[in-house]
């Protein structure tokens, strides 16, 4: 996919590129810098840094990677955090789309960011975050690149206080929300009770499903139509009921695949193959890049034989965006990478 949020030591991350987070003056700082100039050689590094001379905040130069499995080191001074009335963030988001234009002058293909200024330069951790994630997803909007942001532990990334609090809320009340669901339905969940109830009426016994036998007021009485009327409506495939809703949405194929954290290649065989069943965080996250609310998304995914479950974390955390009409998926990825859940994409 084109953006993974990482734990690792960026040191040790392959990738074209490496940001680091410089000191202003051609010595070794600390945090980042002084990692990288260990892991990459502080000698070869520390004369490269001391041909670029002095960089202002927010400014960028490159320098070769050295000993690091990577090509390039992009160096970025970050904002020193006062109160935020001193332009932290312009120099922040400064740090994050220079850094990300010279990458792509270097031609590189993928590149690796920490979270910038949130060490020593105590930059706000969740502020920090937001404003990394709308940086680099309006430069993916634009540009085919593979971006990490890496953060060493947990400690190094923080989600808005509120927003943990609201989906933590929301988790805990799952039971309510997963009936919520459960009363969407989906045409292919209608499709499949249906096909079950004339089956069990053509056997003159209750069917397997639990449904109500003859006896009983049936759920879903379609008691005119034959199973051949009915198995005639089994409706589209998963990439059928997917190409017309990106037709009826007029958004065109790039926007949606990168809406969806996927690369053209992934979105390629979708667009080819009829029969083409795609995993469940590529599923979702294709209904999220086309905007779908849950009853849309549910019968999206049914079609690809893909349920929700009142047992999963990551099956709420997505119903808990999509039902606040939040379709964001760098957003969203940056709350299930806290809460240890699969990212959306390929």
């Amino acid at each position: 996919m084109p953006f993974q949020i990482i734990r690792n030591d960026i040191t040790r991350v392959h990738a074209d590129v490496i940001v680091n987070t410089a000191n202003p003056h051609p010595v070794i700082g600390n945090g980042t810098d002084s990692a990288v100039y260990a892991a990459a050689g502080r000698e070869q590094l520390l004369a490269a840094r001391r041909n670029i001379g002095e960089l202002a905040p927010g400014s960028v130069a490159a320098t070769p990677a050295f000993q690091l499995p990577a090509r390039y080191i992009i160096h970025t001074v970050g904002p020193v955090w006062t109160d935020g009335n001193h332009g932290e963030r312009d120099i922040l988001r400064a740090c994050y789309a220079r850094s990300m234009a010279l990458a792509d002058e270097l031609g590189a293909q993928s590149m690796a960011f920490p979270l910038i200024a949130t060490g020593v330069y105590a930059f706000p951790k969740e502020e920090a975050l937001g404003i990394a994630l709308s940086e680099i997803g309006g430069f993916l909007l634009g540009h085919d690149m593979m971006i990490f942001l890496v953060v060493f532990d947990r400690t190094s990334f923080a989600l808005s206080g509120a927003l943990l609090g609201e989906i933590d809320t929301f988790i805990d009340d799952h039971d309510v929300h997963m009936a919520a669901l459960s009363e969407y339905g989906t045409q292919a969940v209608l499709r499949e009770r249906r096909i079950a109830q004339l089956a069990g009426s053509f056997r003159n016994a209750q069917p397997d499903t639990g449904l109500p036998g003859p006896s009983k007021k049936p759920v879903l009485p379609e008691e005119t139509e034959s199973l051949e009327e009915v198995l005639n409506q089994t409706g589209s495939t998963f990439q059928e009921k997917l190409m017309q809703l990106i037709r009826e949405s007029g958004l065109d194929d790039v926007t949606v695949y990168k809406r969806a954290n996927l690369d053209r290649k992934v979105f390629s065989k979708i667009r080819c193959r009829k029969d083409y069943r795609p995993s469940k965080k590529t599923a979702v996250a294709l209904a999220i890049a086309l905007h779908l609310d849950m009853p849309a998304m549910l019968d999206l995914l049914a079609r690809a034989g893909i349920a929700f479950s009142p047992s999963s974390k990551f099956d709420l955390i997505i119903t808990f965006f999509v039902t606040h009409g939040i379709h964001d998926i760098y957003e969203i990825n940056a709350a299930l990478f806290q809460y240890g859940q699969p990212l959306l994409g390929a």
